[in-house]
């Protein structure tokens, strides 16, 4: 699963489900990074509202997370899915480790540009 987590015009986080398998084969999103954070946390641990302190990626390696946006709406992501997360304004999300074992993940905080614009670069 690949995911963008992002502000509306409303205020509230949203999620967009996104596909690569419809982008070209050979496309390509170059990511300028000076930074890469294995992170490790324990089952239960649970984020009230909050918004992203930047816009990044994270990669989920182990466990499994339930995140919800101020429509209500709860996505679980597990071992392999993919978040941009860009809602770094606005009422923000919550998340939860809904696993038995901790979550292991990965962030890369991304400069530049959102999905929507990297899209059109066909």
């Amino acid at each position: 699963m690949f995911v963008r987590l992002y502000t509306g015009a409303d205020g509230q986080s949203h999620f967009e489900d996104l596909d690569l398998h419809t982008w070209p084969a050979d496309w390509t999103m170059t990511l300028e990074t000076a930074e890469i954070r294995f992170r490790h946390r324990p089952p239960g641990r649970f984020w009230d509202w909050h918004n992203e302190s930047r816009r990044q990626y994270a990669i989920i390696l182990s466990g499994q997370i339930e995140a919800i946006v101020g429509d209500g709406s709860r996505r679980q992501f597990s071992p392999g899915d993919v978040v941009l997360a860009e809602d770094v304004t606005g009422q923000g999300h919550t998340t939860r480790i809904v696993s038995e074992v901790p979550l292991v993940y990965v962030t890369i905080p991304v400069a530049g540009r959102g999905v929507a614009d990297t899209q059109m670069l066909t």
